[in-house]
């Protein structure tokens, strides 16, 4: 058990981990990506409900 600690320890230490500028980069990138993702999938759905309304 004390093995795998330390292994863990030293890949940590390998790790480049991301700045503060970057996750904020990223961050935005989902949530702009979700938002647009979001208004497709609402526009679909209104355009499939509409079409339902009509038919029926």
């Amino acid at each position: 058990m004390i093995k795998f600690f330390k292994s863990v320890v030293q890949e940590m230490k390998l790790v480049t981990w991301p700045t503060a500028k970057q996750n904020r980069h990223d961050t935005a990138i989902v949530i702009v990506t979700s938002i647009l993702f979001a208004a497709y999938l609402g526009l679909f759905d209104l355009a499939f409900s509409s079409l339902t309304q009509i038919v029926m």
